[in-house]
């Protein structure tokens, strides 16, 4: 943590790495926690004296009494869902008005976004991206091609903005072909989930976060998906909509480079994907099915199942290269607890050469070379510090840490908040 810096969490690898538990271990030690890019597709999930909490849009500092929490400039948001959640937070007890502040330039998901959202993808047929059909993509699309509907925008002639660019996605959905659909009952709990917005901060973030850290407030920015899900490093056109990777929280919250301390990277002792796209450590046996099973890998909310593999470490060096990480936090390590052997891929080989370097397109003639290692056969999940880890799992993470040449600092082995070990 850096006063008048801002520390960044993200993932490094296709999202659902357990970014929300992480967020909400290293809030206590900041003054504001916020959220600089993606919409309610990803949610982050925490678990804590015996309840379970799945936050969308709402950032994960918002259990922690008396914290700032800013929705930033780069996050799209849906104002119904948006309601759904913070009525949910309020219901057990937590208070959000007076902490939660949303940018007026964030963009607003339309009902209509979702029906272009699933226009667009059956027209893809068999190139089908396997997204979740919240809107997210046609939302930045919107962004990008200055179409955009902002949060600001709720507040002078709304109703005539809202029928513009309503009319202007019907006349895009007879293009189409896409005529089949209702948005009546949809489209009246939206409008009431922007009167509902209008309760809280609606701020200029900009100013709001760089007045924070001119009065030297400490900041943790938290990035949604993962940094193999970026619209430019990951595995395109397999991808998010938005730039999930450390300079993302520059322009998803208007914070200048030079104010970026520590670039927390988030991955599982495995990998995991869902969706469609390419994989190269995939399992499709035995041994994948356990570890979906033991690491509950379904999505937190559209409650898909989560393709799993062993952990690929030429993806994890270019994430942590492209994010500039400065140290590693590993998660679900309890997973492996009853592995035999653990594998995990150091380099490709593509086209009958061998490569350490991630490549321009992943999907094709790859290959995954592995190294194997013992695996430690121990329940981790009560360990209460690092000196009680068996040999073979600090075998398995001294080697990651040289293979990655980055540290890792924490280690997970259980989703409560109390299971987790901060190494010295």
């Amino acid at each position: 943590m850096n006063k008048g810096k801002v520390d960044v969490l993200l993932g490094l690898q296709w999202g659902d790495e357990g970014k929300g538990k992480v967020v909400d271990v290293l809030t206590p030690n900041y003054d504001v926690v916020a959220r600089f890019q993606g919409g309610p597709n990803a949610g982050h999930t925490l678990e804590f004296e015996g309840q379970k909490y799945v936050l969308r849009s709402i950032p994960s500092g918002i259990f922690q009494g008396g914290k700032v929490n800013i929705i930033g400039n780069g996050v799209v948001l849906a104002p119904d869902l948006f309601m759904d959640e913070a009525k949910d937070l309020e219901k057990s007890g937590h208070n959000l008005k007076d902490r939660l502040y949303v940018s007026k330039k964030a963009h607003l998901i339309m009902p209509t976004h979702r029906i272009l959202d699933a226009a667009l993808e059956a027209a893809k047929g068999k190139g089908k991206v396997g997204t979740t059909g919240k809107g997210i993509g046609p939302t930045y699309t919107d962004k990008v091609s200055r179409n955009g509907l902002r949060v600001g925008d709720i507040f002078e002639n709304f109703e005539q903005k809202y029928a513009e660019h309503k009319a202007r996605h019907e006349q895009m959905l007879r293009n189409l072909g896409f005529v089949d659909y209702d948005i009546k009952d949809v489209e009246e709990k939206w409008m009431e989930g922007v009167e509902y917005l209008k309760q809280f901060h609606i701020v200029d973030s900009e100013h709001v976060i760089n007045k924070l850290l001119k009065d030297g407030k400490s900041i943790l920015c938290e990035g949604a998906q993962g940094t193999m899900l970026d619209v430019d490093f990951g595995s395109y056109p397999f991808v998010t909509s938005s730039n999930t990777i450390c300079a993302g929280a520059c322009t998803g919250l208007g914070i200048g480079p030079n104010k970026i301390g520590e670039v927390y990277g988030i991955m599982k002792a495995y990998c995991t994907r869902v969706g469609a796209g390419p994989f190269p450590t995939e399992l499709f046996d035995d041994t994948g099915d356990t570890i979906r099973q033991l690491g509950h890998e379904y999505g937190a909310v559209t409650g898909r199942e989560r393709r799993c593999g062993w952990i690929d470490l030429v993806a994890l060096r270019y994430a942590i290269m492209v994010n500039g990480v400065t140290q590693l936090i590993m998660m679900k390590s309890d997973v492996l607890d009853g592995f035999d052997t653990i594998k995990a891929c150091v380099a490709y080989k593509k086209d009958g050469e061998k490569t350490e370097d991630f490549p321009f397109d992943i999907e094709m003639n790859l290959e995954p070379i592995y190294v194997e290692l013992p695996g430690w056969k121990t329940d981790m999940t009560q360990m209460t510090s690092e000196n009680q880890f068996p040999d073979d799992f600090k075998a398995y993470v001294k080697f990651l840490e040289e293979q990655l040449d980055t540290p890792i600092k924490i280690i997970s082995i259980g989703p409560d908040r109390e299971q987790t070990i901060i190494r010295k």
